[in-house]
């Protein structure tokens, strides 16, 4: 924790020499010379890196924190008044039951147990518990996860009700009538699209009785689908897929188009904010990729403060304009007609999870190279709701 906290102070010392370093040695023109911009991205590098030794840090203090967590709870009550035993898939038996099918060591006395989780395509869904520390390892791989609302659903399509359009109150005489004006409602529906990975473990290792075959599957299987929804999530284009927030139909809107094909000004990302309607911006998160970042930290506003101001208290993010900013590799660079900056209150984009996600065990298909398969799949949709509490600015094309 120490370390972590003196890391955050080092990197906001540094990132205060580089403002500095940049503002002494500005030419008439604006721009610096060669040398020195060398001397300046030099000193940003090392924010960067800085930066990114703080998130290893973090997710190690995390690790630390789960595997020094105690085995057993402490028994609290007498055990006559104890809470009931857990049912269906959050049963114990049923996750001891799961696992011993996914290392192929069922036993008959507990097969019963894992009809709880029959899916109709042949896999069993993950056990409850398993579930949600599958879903949190998601959300530390998929940034969107963390920003969006995320809902559950077990059939069918959701259909969401949305006000498309208000009523409004009138001026009118004394005894005189009411004018009729009723909300105007649309409809999002969210279906369910199919998205699933294979991996492939040895036989030695599934049967070592030392090989943390949850952890593992879990790590593995997250990154792989964490990186497709988040992917999806910006750039999907609704064909087997989710409509993404920066697809042009069902998106976010374009709130200013800037006047270079690749540059960004300070004008054009206050003009972004200020695009968004003030009920949205208050919980409003700039996202970007890394390469944006970096030229959006050379740009200041009209008190002369940058526009970029990195974060010194553990937990919170890094900040735009007094907004989170978060990076994502999906994000577009700079080019001619890209969407390069997404600025926006991403509650409004809905995340629907459909059932749970399902494990399959593929016994013979790689039996000859001694090794076994295991297939995850999940099947979700995800859409924005309100496509004015999101903007974004996209490059002149």
């Amino acid at each position: 924790m120490k370390r972590i906290q003196e890391l955050r102070e080092k990197r906001a010392a540094v990132w205060e020499q580089a403002k500095k370093f940049l503002d002494e040695h500005r030419q008439e023109n604006g721009l610096i010379s060669p040398e020195d911009t060398a001397v300046y991205e030099k000193m940003e590098d090392e924010v960067v890196s800085l930066g990114k030794e703080i998130e290893r840090l973090e997710r190690q203090e995390m690790i630390d924190r789960e595997l020094s967590a105690p085995i057993n709870k402490p028994l609290t009550t007498r055990p006559d008044r104890m809470g009931e035993e857990k049912t269906g898939r959050a049963a114990e038996d049923y996750k001891v039951a799961f696992w011993g099918a996914m290392r192929n060591r069922v036993n008959p006395a507990v097969q019963n147990a894992l009809r709880i989780g029959e899916d109709t395509e042949g896999g069993y869904l993950v056990p409850d518990e398993y579930e949600r520390q599958l879903i949190q390892a998601l959300e530390e791989v998929n940034v969107m996860r963390k920003l969006c609302h995320v809902i559950s659903t077990s059939f069918g399509d959701r259909k969401i009700p949305v006000v498309a359009s208000h009523g409004k109150a009138s001026w009118m005489d004394e005894a005189g009538p009411f004018e009729e004006e009723d909300d105007i409602f649309d409809q999002v529906s969210l279906s369910a699209y199919k998205l699933g990975t294979m991996l492939k473990i040895s036989d030695e290792l599934l049967h070592d009785a030392f090989f943390n075959l949850e952890g593992y599957v879990s790590t593995e299987f997250a990154r792989r689908i964490g990186a497709a929804e988040e992917e999806a999530f910006l750039l999907g284009d609704s064909s087997s897929k989710p409509t993404g927030l920066l697809h042009t139909t069902g998106g976010a809107e374009v709130g200013v188009t800037a006047a270079s094909p690749t540059a960004i000004t300070m004008e054009e990302v206050i003009d972004l904010f200020f695009s968004l309607k003030a009920p949205y911006r208050k919980n409003a998160t700039f996202v970007v990729n890394d390469a944006t970042v970096k030229a959006i930290r050379k740009l200041k506003d009209g008190q002369g403060q940058y526009l970029w101001q990195p974060s010194i208290t553990q937990g919170t993010p890094d900040t735009i304009l007094n907004r989170p900013v978060v990076t994502s590799q999906y994000m577009p660079t700079a080019a001619a007609g890209e969407k390069t900056i997404l600025f926006g209150d991403l509650s409004y984009y809905w995340i629907a999870d459909r059932q749970g996600r399902t494990f399959k065990r593929l016994n013979e298909l790689y039996a000859a190279n001694g090794q076994v398969g295991f297939l995850a799949w999940q099947r979700l949709d995800a859409k924005l709701i309100l496509s004015e509490s999101a903007k974004v600015l996209q490059q002149k094309a």
